[in-house]
């Protein structure tokens, strides 16, 4: 077990220091709540603030979103993204999306090792500028369990402008996050996860920009 998930945190961790990158240091907190309205229907809320050594506190991101079950694996959902963004804890601008998902969970397996999948899209747009920014965000997670209910997660997503604005200057791909953490059961209902996210984006005509991320997060579900 120990060396298959050494396997499959090596593509991750070989992301963590590319020779050309500028680097920062940053640190994310998420918390969401999710909350049944029948068998099938769930509303859920998400909270994450970001900071970084380089621009301090600067961004805060609330997803509301209506998740709707058609089956045990698959989950559709659409919602409204509210993020405000800002440079050491002072606002800079506003920007809005609507969000769209399906979710496939534990597709397949392999010995003890669960893969689930997410193909989402995003339309965003900000005050003051014009255009919408329309990208796709497909994401790939990897969980094999530690001890009892606690998981070790390996995830992959990645960020595909499909068009250009005066904010979303390029088109195509323009960032990928590799994720790898810990999940644990506090009760019956709340979750917590800790663990390091490597985000490297790319930028055309120079040296690509590298975010080494700790993250932790708080869920709960009624």
């Amino acid at each position: 077990m120990r060396k298959t998930a050494f396997l499959i945190a090596l593509p991750v961790l070989s992301l963590a220091s590319p020779a050309l990158a500028d680097d920062d240091t940053q640190y994310w907190q998420t918390v969401s709540v999710g909350v049944a309205l029948s068998p099938q229907f769930k509303i859920s809320d998400e909270f994450v603030a970001r900071s970084s050594d380089a621009k301090g506190f600067y961004e805060f991101e609330n997803a509301t979103m209506l998740n709707y079950k058609p089956s045990k694996q698959v989950t559709l959902a659409a919602g409204y993204v509210h993020n405000p963004t800002y440079s050491h804890g002072d606002f800079t601008i506003m920007e809005h999306r609507f969000r769209e998902q399906v979710t496939v969970d534990n597709f397949a397996q392999f010995g003890s090792i669960k893969l689930s999948g997410r193909l989402r899209a995003e339309q965003r747009w900000r005050d003051g500028l014009a255009g919408t920014g329309w990208r796709l965000r497909p994401y790939l997670k990897a969980s094999m369990p530690l001890v009892g209910k606690t998981t070790l997660n390996l995830s992959h997503e990645s960020f595909v402008n499909l068009n250009t604005t005066v904010f979303q200057k390029t088109n195509g791909y323009d960032r990928m996050r590799n994720a790898i953490s810990v999940s644990a059961p506090l009760n019956k209902k709340v979750g917590i996860d800790f663990g390091y996210l490597n985000q490297l984006t790319i930028v055309r005509n120079g040296p690509d920009h590298m975010d080494h991320v700790f993250t932790v997060g708080l869920s709960a579900n009624f």
